[in-house]
């Protein structure tokens, strides 16, 4: 039985031709216009109702070695938001920034300023695991202030810490990972970009910050600068370089209460970290030295000076010790020599660039009640500390026993008010806990985004209180994938550390607590093995 006849086929064919044709125009329309759910810039107004955050902001960043990329944020912790500031000193056809885990342009979550020809789009969007960016069905950054000033474009917008989107970026303490590109063309539709094919970097910040005001300073506050002696940074992507400075001559004790960085203009870019180390006390004379802290000539003595006095990365801010503490510099039992050491990074290969960066110590003859101490909990460095190659995550961790702190510490204990996590190339996370009678108490400090290029003095946001009896544990994560060979503890850059700096007040005697496998256990835990692994062959 024939149901249609030869004209009504051809009519449901037509009709079929037309309706398909008119889905293929709004397709191809659709393709050249921002999906509905993005912000059309170009005729985006500031809602006036919408509180702003205090500007100008209190953090600040350099994205690109150039520095025309600038990054500058606030936090709301009453809000749980971050608030952010992009400056692009010339914007071409967009700008993309983002976070993830260890700076991968892969499955990363982005913030994207995109032109399509005719408009501008603002978009929450993501990269999958070959780097082609989608927008994200749920927008999470919210676009505040979009402006042209005279010295670039400006964004504002802001996130949450957490947005429950499994896409998006958990904003938590710690070393946060921020990726950036430039758009150098047009796109018709944001899935024509791939981050792998456009011009991309990485840099490293502390995002979240102690929302404490900074304390005031005494009157009678002096300062010192312990600064590169206009040195000319090296043409080379990498560079260490130390400079042996000696304090003043018969100098009285007394108390570091601020330091900040000192950068030499222009080489805000360039200037990554800078450390300052105490020498010890029982190396009466140091050598001067100025030149790079790997060159096999430099002299032995340098490797005395260890002990960390002052610690900057780029984006920190001042460093403030308590009100009550100041860690002590000068007079007897002192070293009359400090080491500056400043890891310059200049992947543009700059030349002729001249530096006197490096730190302003704020100090007072004026004692304050306690003297401030840094403590040295983790393991101790022997071949014994061993990962095994190939490892995507390996753990290891030390101790300060119930027994040093029982020993060392006051009645009252100590107070822990920040803390410098410290490994090698290896190393992807740090965590120390307060372990009190058998349970764990607190969180000290921890960075499960760690890298060893980022490491800083970091204030917490509320101090901890270790008592005597109290255990202190260090755990570090390493990545040995791409080794093929047993990594050992060691002060080789390819040996590796497990190691937290701990500031605290009032000073002790313990000035290092930590722990290591122990050798006999050890050679008793392989005869097991072998047994075993003889029985199983058997």
């Amino acid at each position: 039985m024939r149901v249609f006849n030869r004209d009504l086929r051809f009519q449901d064919i037509t009709i079929m031709y037309f309706t398909g044709l008119a889905a293929l125009m709004v397709i191809l329309v659709g393709s050249y216009q921002a999906p509905g759910n993005a912000t059309n810039v170009s005729s985006f107004k500031s809602n006036a109702s919408r509180p702003l955050p205090p500007l100008p902001m209190p953090f600040r960043v350099p994205l690109d070695p150039r520095g025309e990329l600038q990054l500058a944020w606030n936090i709301s912790y009453a809000d749980q938001e971050v608030y952010m500031a992009l400056r692009v000193a010339e914007l071409r056809y967009g700008v993309v920034l983002g976070m993830s885990d260890r700076g991968e342009l892969t499955n990363a979550d982005l913030v994207v300023l995109w032109d399509s020809g005719t408009k501008s789009y603002f978009g929450d969007a993501w990269s999958d695991s070959e780097g082609r960016v989608s927008l994200d069905s749920q927008q999470d950054y919210e676009l505040l202030e979009a402006k042209q000033k005279p010295d670039g474009f400006f964004l504002l917008f802001k996130r949450p810490f957490s947005t429950c989107d499994p896409r998006d970026y958990l904003i938590e303490e710690g070393t946060v990972h921020m990726i950036y590109g430039f758009l150098d063309q047009p796109l018709a539709s944001l899935e024509q970009l791939n981050l792998s094919r456009i011009h991309t970097g990485l840099q490293r910040v502390l995002m979240l910050r102690p929302d404490t005001p900074a304390p005031t300073l005494p009157p009678d506050v002096r300062t010192l600068d312990v600064v590169s002696p206009n040195v000319i940074i090296p043409n080379q992507e990498t560079t260490y370089w130390c400079f042996i400075q000696k304090l003043p001559e018969n100098m009285p004790k007394n108390h570091i209460v601020m330091y900040k960085s000192v950068i030499t203009p222009g080489n805000e870019a360039i200037v990554h970290h800078i450390e300052v180390f105490e020498c010890s006390p029982e190396v009466p004379d140091v050598p001067p030295y100025s030149g790079s802290c790997d060159d096999k000539m430099k002299p032995g003595k340098l490797n005395f000076c260890r002990h960390v006095l002052a610690a900057w990365a780029m984006g920190a801010e001042a460093f403030y010790y308590p009100p009550d503490a100041g860690l002590p510099m000068g007079g007897p039992g002192s070293s009359r020599f400090l080491r500056l050491e400043v890891h310059y990074h200049n992947p543009l290969l700059i030349s002729g660039r001249h530096d006197s960066s490096g730190i302003r110590l704020h100090y007072t003859p004026s004692l304050r009640r306690y003297d401030a101490g840094i403590m040295e909990l983790g393991l101790i460095y022997t071949p014994i500390m061993a990962i095994p190659p190939k490892q995507r995550t390996f753990y290891l961790s030390g101790y300060c026993t119930s027994k040093c702190t029982k020993t060392a510490l006051p009645s009252g204990g100590i107070y822990i008010f920040a803390s410098q996590l410290h490994t090698h190339l290896a190393g992807r996370g740090v965590r120390t806990v307060v372990v009190r009678g058998g349970k764990e108490l607190e969180l000290v400090q921890e960075d499960q985004h760690f890298s060893a290029h980022y490491q800083t003095i970091r204030v917490l946001r509320k101090m901890v209180n270790v008592l005597p009896g109290d255990v202190l544990i260090t755990k570090c994560t390493y990545n040995t994938e791409d080794r093929s060979r047993p990594t050992v503890g060691g002060f080789g850059i390819m040996d590796e550390m497990c190691v937290d700096y701990v500031h605290y007040y009032p000073r002790t005697q313990l000035e290092l607590c930590k722990s290591h496998v122990d050798a006999g256990y050890l050679q008793k835990y392989f005869n097991f093995i072998n047994r075993n692994h003889q029985m199983f062959v058997l």
